[in-house]
């Protein structure tokens, strides 16, 4: 099934990217991505094919990843702010047919992006002469089976992890990955003509490349700010009614009036990443945010559970499985998951190796539980997990109780060697205050939130991150590995 063509026969002239100069229409886009398509044949670039992308958000790598997606060929969109050794390492196991670059990134053997676009294509395309109105049942109608057998288990990208358990892993998406996690997704958020969802997470993240499948299916319009450009200043320039962040970009944005405003009129902000801080939440809660938390993975092609609405006040669960989804806990505790959104394996020595049990089930490494009324928490990751005295601890536990705790930003902890108890958590903290809240004050409040036990014998308080290469994800096995106490304290 060509998607983006379905689109433009669907919503017609209707707003599919609004972008700083003007805005493209489904059916420009459709014309532009048939156009790339052609010139990717025309250099020997067949369907099956991987290409490497590296570029920031931008209109024309939008357009290239529809059309790669229309010459059937396999888009790998990688984090451009990787080292360049880091990006020649991936990039060599990926193999690709071709690499593409923004121009500002030089590789061996990459060509740029504007050398598979025409000059004049994102500025002159021909209109079409009828707009459709759009039918609700025929935006979200299935393929026929013909369709499922030819395109829906077809390999279209592959999406490397964030890496925050070591090195990164090629995950291998099909079509109809991506397309029912949007199905299932658009039917908790609904998103469709008229709306606009501002691109604020990279589109080499599954955050990110799964809006490109939300507004084909659905006629919702996404839109581009330029390179670099600060979040608020997007929300200023384009009528955004829907936003995903992540923690760190809603402290900014709450930071401001004026950017706090703009999101008090967004239908949905939704929020993910990591747990955010007590203060965070109660403050969007506080100006109105119609905020919804989820949790997700590349492995399924983005959300897993979402708040079925916006959330009122603090809550431990990351809201309802999604439609096309389904989730159970194993006897250990591990969230287990799989369903029409599970991605095909890890791409290796290429190849695409399955990461399923014999039941179907993808191990997640995540622990946690569903509640009576089917919300989903989780506790920590299973390879963060050590033991304390005979206990398992799990440092998301801990942290998530530290943000808490008023005038605590952001919190990391990892084990320390103990002598008595071979090993204590220890805690990393960004506060809002240089000193506050000390010390005392923080044991204190942890003693009574968790115990004594899971709290931290130590607090460090960190002025900036040591993160991830090309992330701001928090690097936690650099601040594993750095031993502070001696073992016998």
């Amino acid at each position: 099934m060509d998607i983006i063509a379905r689109a433009a026969q669907l919503f017609g002239n209707l707003p599919a990217l609004q972008i700083s100069d003007r805005t493209l229409s489904f059916n420009e886009c459709n014309s532009i991505a048939e156009g790339i398509a052609s010139r990717l044949s025309s250099t020997g670039i067949r369907s099956g094919d991987i290409v490497a992308t590296v570029s920031p958000n931008t209109p024309e790598l939008l357009m290239l990843l529809l059309g790669l997606l229309k010459a059937g060929v396999i888009a790998a969109p990688l984090n451009y702010r990787f080292p360049e050794h880091l990006l020649s390492k991936t990039i060599k196991k990926l193999r690709p047919s071709l690499i593409v670059t923004s121009g500002t990134t030089s590789l061996p053997g990459s060509i740029s992006i504007t050398e598979l676009l025409d000059s004049n294509s994102l500025g002159t395309v021909l209109q079409a002469t009828t707009s459709p109105v759009p039918n609700n049942k025929a935006a979200v109608a299935m393929p026929s089976k013909a369709e499922n057998m030819e395109t829906m288990n077809q390999p279209v990208t592959i999406i490397h992890t964030s890496a925050s358990s070591g090195e990164a892993k090629a995950a291998v998406h099909s079509f109809a990955n991506h397309w029912y996690s949007a199905l299932g997704s658009n039917e908790n958020i609904p998103f469709g003509a008229g709306d606009c969802w501002l691109l604020s997470l990279p589109l080499f993240h599954i955050g990110g490349y799964s809006l490109l499948f939300r507004s084909l299916i659905s006629g919702g319009a996404l839109a581009i700010g330029k390179p670099d450009e600060p979040l608020g200043q997007s929300l200023q320039n384009f009528p955004l009614t829907h936003l995903s962040v992540v923690p760190t970009q809603l402290y900014r944005l709450l930071a401001d009036k004026e950017s706090t405003s703009f999101l008090r009129t967004m239908k949905a902000v939704l929020l993910g990443g990591s747990s955010a801080p007590k203060s965070l939440i109660e403050e969007a809660v506080r100006q109105h945010i119609r905020l919804y938390l989820s949790y997700g993975s590349t492995e399924m092609s983005s959300q897993i559970a979402t708040t079925p609405a916006p959330i009122q006040g603090i809550q431990e669960n990351s809201g309802r499985l999604l439609p096309y989804r389904k989730l159970k806990v194993s006897q250990d505790g591990e969230l287990l998951v799989k369903g029409a959104c599970l991605f095909q394996g890890y791409l290796r020595e290429g190849k695409i190796q399955p990461q399923t049990d014999n039941n179907g089930w993808f191990h997640t490494s995540d622990i946690g539980s569903v509640n009576d009324d089917g919300s989903v928490t989780v506790a920590g990751r299973k390879d963060n997990m050590f033991i304390s005295g005979g206990e398992n601890i799990h440092p998301e536990e801990i942290e998530t109780a530290l943000m808490m705790i008023d005038g605590i930003l952001e919190a990391l902890v990892v084990p320390n060697p103990d002598k008595e108890y071979g090993q204590r958590p220890v805690a990393f903290i960004k506060t809002a205050e240089a000193e506050k809240p000390d010390d005392s004050t923080i044991t204190e409040a942890m003693r009574s939130m968790v115990g004594k036990l899971k709290s931290p014998t130590h607090y460090y308080r960190v002025d900036e991150w040591a993160t991830l290469p090309g992330s701001q994800k928090i690097d936690r096995r650099f601040y594993k590995k750095l031993n502070l106490l001696p073992p016998d304290v």
